[in-house]
């Protein structure tokens, strides 16, 4: 398969059925993003690749991609998970076999903010042919379709970078937004936003920020996603679609490029992802955090 005819996606979020009726057609390249966040009492979660789970039970000719590796984490970053220049990410990305005339479907087996955090990187990198599949692997072995073992590759391609470093913010783009009256959003739970829940250092909150939890926008029943205008209705609530600019952020990163995918879904043109989020912004006592 050279991806020499390129399909064409209908969505940025693709059906379990759209997706078992066009595996195999030239260019689609499907890839496996799980990741495990284990409970440590060290570091709050402790990251695992899910590389062995990949390698158990995958849909049929899906690669993987690994962000607990060098290639999608920086490995200079301060922090975990702390994203690659654009020019890496492009270069990674090729290397895995994602060019300028591939299409791409993302999955995790369960949540879904690992292939959402691929679907923003690859943004970033200036690349707009993908799409998440909802309710992922979950949802497709639920619905008994079949899946294969062992590991799957594409040939390596040429992703041209487009750099957009304007999709990403560090402590002081956040700072900025405040003083501007931008939506700053925080996708982790309730309970952590209020400080009731696991903290990543100093409980709670960034001051000024509003809360819409990434969880609360998937059907536990299937693990997709909630009807697209129910997520919208929780999205205009907090004040981010009639926002001006949308910075969402959450413990690292993760969590908040499920919101980052939402708003662009959504027609919001201008939201950038804290990228190291709290795991960063705890670390300076400087910086104004609120409970209750």
């Amino acid at each position: 398969m050279t991806g020499s005819s390129l399909i064409t996606l209908p969505d940025s979020l693709v059906s379990t059925d759209w997706l078992a009726a066009h595996l195999g057609s030239p260019g689609l390249r499907v890839f496996d993003t799980t990741c495990f966040l284990l409970p440590d009492p060290k570091t709050t979660l402790r990251a695992e690749t899910g590389r062995p789970a990949y390698e158990a039970a995958h849909l049929p000719q899906a690669a993987f991609l690994d962000i607990t590796g060098d290639d999608f984490s920086d490995p200079a970053g301060a922090f975990r998970f702390t994203m690659p220049s654009p020019q890496r990410l492009a270069e990674s990305f090729g290397a895995h076999g994602i060019g300028d005339d591939t299409a791409v479907v993302l999955y995790a087996a369960d949540n879904p903010s690992w292939a959402t955090r691929f679907w923003w990187m690859l943004r970033v990198a200036g690349f707009d042919k993908a799409a998440v599949l909802d309710g992922g692997l979950k949802k497709w072995q639920a619905e008994d379709r079949p899946v294969e073992t062992g590991v799957a590759h594409y040939p390596a391609a040429t992703m041209t970078a487009m750099p957009r470093p304007h999709l990403v913010v560090g402590r002081d783009g956040v700072l900025e937004a405040l003083g501007s009256g931008a939506c700053v959003i925080n996708a982790l739970s309730p309970e952590q936003h209020r400080g009731d829940g696991s903290h990543y250092g100093r409980p709670g909150r960034i001051a000024g920020s509003v809360n819409v939890a990434s969880r609360e926008l998937l059907d536990p029943a299937t693990n997709a996603f909630k009807p697209q205008a129910e997520i919208a209705d929780m999205m205009r609530g907090s004040g981010a679609l009639d926002a001006e600019r949308v910075v969402p952020y959450c413990g690292g990163g993760i969590a908040a490029s499920v919101t980052t995918f939402w708003l662009t879904r959504l027609g919001h043109g201008n939201v950038a992802l804290y990228d190291n989020s709290l795991s960063e912004w705890v670390t300076d006592p400087n910086l104004p955090m609120v409970t209750g």
